[in-house]
């Protein structure tokens, strides 16, 4: 039987896919990229904005025929949108067999052999955050982790660890603790037992993943675990050559992961900072839980303890009450800060958020549309000045794969344009061949633009290890005046 499944938002839910994908194999499915000869048909759901839970209705519309054509197809929804819209799917969409959160995609094969023996529609979610205990709420969000399917990743050298689910923070405009539950962190045991099968499955780059990675607390009884003591750990284990996590939370940026990012050399020197607004007053409606002046100070600390490590963000634009002047503050922000780069959003109202309960939605689209093409703008000023400095230095890559230019133009032969990342999370596209997918190369940077460092590659092979050396470059100062 063939099995079709799309993945719309984060690094979670591609990582949950690729453990569905996993878990169906052993139930004798294969994997199909056509929607059409798929006899299971799975959409793997985003709720954090509104754009895509309307692209998965959408998608759901379009096989209404093809259901009715087909009665012994099983139509699925799974993720964040099947938790928080639960039954209101099945009533959108009649002809959907199955309603599954987060929390339950290891029930997923056993509910797709109940429904082609015995049809009828079935649901599996998580209790919400105030049906039960929390102990209660926790067990109803389990975890799903055990099972890996390299060829659901993007290249079987990199790989998503998950390192704990569910976010306590609150944020009045986001539902991800809703429908992804309590936070809860994994036992250190499971997650270095996962790396090292990975390492063994010839993975050379792992991302722990979090909703707000840098909380993990867990004790086995025997010690206490922290990031950082966990970075130590994963460390130690041969193969794995690289070690990034994402996405921090700014109050737990704490100096011990501060030390730990600085002095061990596989973990990348790149941190995800998001600060949401420069505006104390939107900061505040937002229920971050800190000041602008308070996210600069840990903005300076972790620049202070890691010397050139690059910093990324997230904005939020056009959250309730935002006046032109939070705006510019936010604007402010992003100039001071200089982020590597910053991933800008329209706020989409959730329902069954805070802030959908507290503040009326009142900024008008075409001005969250203005700023956050002011907001692009200016970041993408900032990016490439600072790609400029990378001009002539000598850089070590971990070979993704073809370029997006090269898998457009179809090139099938050895020698081809490839990507790769730095150690510090640069993109770079280069000129070589297949066989050097899954390498660390040293490239030399002749060009940079915003989003992109081009190179040529160096002839004498490297190692994850390599320091990246730079020939000096004499360039003007960046205008701060934009």
């Amino acid at each position: 039987m063939k099995l079709y499944i799309e993945t719309v938002g984060c690094q979670m839910n591609l990582l949950d896919s690729e453990l569905v994908v996993a878990s169906l194999r052993k139930d004798g499915y294969e994997l199909t990229a056509s929607i059409h000869d798929a006899d299971t048909i799975l959409f793997n759901t985003c709720s954090v904005r509104q754009h895509a839970e309307d692209k998965i209705y959408s998608a759901l519309g379009r096989l209404k025929d093809a259901k009715r054509q087909h009665p012994d197809k099983v139509i699925g929804v799974l993720g964040c949108m099947a938790q928080k819209d639960q039954g209101l799917i099945f009533r959108r969409a009649s002809y959907v067999d199955l309603v599954v959160g987060p929390g339950q995609l290891h029930q997923l094969p056993r509910l797709v052999r109940e429904i082609r023996k015995a049809g009828g529609q079935r649901m599996e979610v998580s209790l919400g955050r105030k049906e039960g205990s929390r102990e209660q709420i926790e067990r109803s969000h389990e975890s799903f982790d055990p099972l890996r399917d390299p060829a659901m990743r993007t290249t079987p050298f990199q790989a998503y660890v998950r390192i704990m689910i569910g976010c306590d923070k609150f944020c009045t405009y986001c539902i991800v603790p809703s429908v992804r539950g309590p936070e809860q962190s994994r036992p250190a045991a499971e997650i270095l037992a996962e790396a090292r099968q990975l390492a063994g499955e010839g993975c050379r780059e792992i991302t722990l993943l979090g909703q707000t990675v840098n909380s993990y607390r867990q004790s086995d009884g025997q010690r206490a675990w922290r990031l950082s003591d966990l970075l130590e750990s994963l460390h130690a284990i041969e193969g794995i050559d690289r070690i990034k996590f994402v996405t921090n939370f700014p109050k737990d940026m704490t100096d011990d992961l501060l030390a730990a990012v600085r002095d061990l050399p596989k973990v990348s020197k790149y941190l995800h900072l998001p600060v949401q607004s420069g505006s104390n007053a939107v900061l505040r409606r937002m229920k971050r839980g800190y000041t602008v002046e308070e996210y600069r100070n840990v903005l300076a600390r972790a620049r202070d303890w890691i010397p050139g490590a690059s910093v990324t963000s997230d904005f939020i634009v056009g959250f309730c009450g935002e006046t032109e002047g939070d705006f510019q503050q936010s604007m402010d922000l992003v100039r001071q800060s200089r982020f590597k780069n910053g991933f800008i959003f329209k706020y989409s109202q959730r329902p069954g958020t805070q802030g959908a309960k507290l503040y009326a939605d009142d900024v008008p689209d075409e001005v969250k549309r203005r700023r956050n093409n002011d907001m692009l703008q200016l970041q993408n000023q900032i990016s490439e000045q600072d790609n400029q400095p990378f001009l002539g230095r000598e850089v070590t890559v971990l070979v993704e794969g073809p370029s997006k230019t090269a898998e457009k133009q179809g090139d099938a032969g050895e020698r081809l344009q490839l990507i790769g990342r730095t150690h510090c999370d640069r993109i770079v596209v280069f000129t070589g061949n297949r066989r050097q997918i899954g390498q660390f190369l040293p490239i030399v940077i002749y060009d940079a633009n915003a989003h992109t460092l081009f190179g040529e590659m160096v002839a004498q092979p490297a190692g994850p290890e390599r320091i990246e050396r730079l020939q000096p470059v004499v360039m003007a100062p960046p205008s701060h005046g934009q």
